[in-house]
């Protein structure tokens, strides 16, 4: 027998989900406390089938009009209409996802991607939106690593013999053909974005305040995986950043080998958030890579909700709907499950 979908909480306002405000998180436990008896939804540790949501970068940065990185796809609109969608998905499924795992893009100032990391001749900045760092652009001198940004870098467990300088820019060279080589996309230079600290790093209020109540109903904490943070490399997929290692082959990164066992330890993993082209298009696709090595069978186990995610559209600009779309579609090829929210997760065995 399935189990029937939950009504809507009745704090739940879908016209607030655009916007940034406090979460009254008493209140909420509360009503979480009492909606769990009505309703009797049991604790998370009493599922003998667990379900791991993962919801990727679901930003203010990326999901508030007007933020840093809004993700607009092409409706103009997407990452919001995505976070109503999810929100109600949350509460209506509470009672079949044992756990919430939230990833979030984690920046600082001086990052390969940011334009302050990048300087000309003239002493100008690469434009963020506008700019693809090309390994042309590099050799031949049109961008430079900015040289009164190499002391913060800490660059000591990099840099042995040669000057942190000189290293640096051999370095980027390297970074730029290994993202030709790899098929990865070109180094874009990005708006300040998901910058610890600011308001933009933070989740979307009305999803916080979803996965809260889903916290206090099943007994079960949230999990926050931190990603980003390193300042030689982009990091869109939440299992590794986009280069491991310098021109030698020595490390810069690693894979987040930690958290990928743990996804691999739940029985279905349901995957959403933002972007479908950058974060969740390479998360998806450094997962199905790791599964491929291991055990294809557990891309069965995976269901992308595909009205739960928009690509990143500048008009004008860029317009990454259709790589979003072929990197789903490569996904469901092999095993994966493309779902859409409005369908009882119980509807998608």
């Amino acid at each position: 027998m399935s189990t029937p979908q939950l009504p809507l909480p009745q704090h739940f306002d879908a016209t607030q989900v655009d916007q940034v405000w406090r979460i009254p998180y008493q209140e909420r436990q509360s009503e979480a406390l009492a909606w769990a008896a009505q309703h009797s939804i049991p604790p998370a540790s009493e599922d003998n089938f667990r379900t791991c949501l993962l919801l990727v970068d679901v930003q203010n940065t990326f999901c508030i009009p007007g933020y840093e990185l809004f993700v607009a796809g092409r409706s103009g609109n997407g990452a919001v209409e995505d976070n109503v969608r999810l929100c109600q998905f949350i509460y209506r499924n509470l009672s079949q996802i044992t756990k919430i795992a939230c990833t979030m893009d984690t920046h600082t100032a001086m990052q390969i991607f940011h334009e302050i990391f990048w300087i000309n001749d003239a002493g100008e900045h690469p434009l963020p939106l506008q700019t693809l760092m090309t390994q042309g652009d590099i050799e031949s001198g049109k961008w430079r690593v900015n040289p009164a940004i190499v002391s913060s870098l800490n660059l000591s467990s990099q840099v042995s013999e040669s000057d942190p300088y000189t290293w640096l820019k051999a370095y980027s060279e390297h970074y730029v053909k290994t993202l030709t080589a790899d098929g990865k996309y070109p180094l874009a230079i990005w708006p300040y974005h998901a910058m610890l600290g600011g308001i933009g790093h933070a989740v979307v209020s009305a999803v916080d305040e979803a996965c809260f109540f889903h916290t206090i109903t099943r007994k079960t904490q949230t999990h926050y995986e931190i990603k980003g943070q390193n300042p030689l490399t982009e990091n869109y997929s939440v299992l590794r950043p986009e280069v491991l290692n310098d021109a030698d082959g020595k490390p810069i990164a690693e894979k987040n080998n930690t958290f990928l066992q743990t996804l691999l330890g739940y029985d279905r993993v349901i995957i959403a958030g933002q972007a479908k082209s950058h974060c969740v298009a390479w998360t998806v696709s450094d997962l199905l890579t790791e599964i491929q090595q291991t055990d294809t069978e557990f891309a069965k186990k995976i269901y992308l909700v595909d009205d739960l995610t928009s690509p990143v559209v500048v008009p004008g600009v860029v317009d990454y709907t259709e790589p979003a779309n072929a990197a789903f579609a490569k996904a469901s090829e092999a095993g994966m499950h493309v779902v859409h929210s409005k369908q009882p997760i119980a509807h998608w065995d």
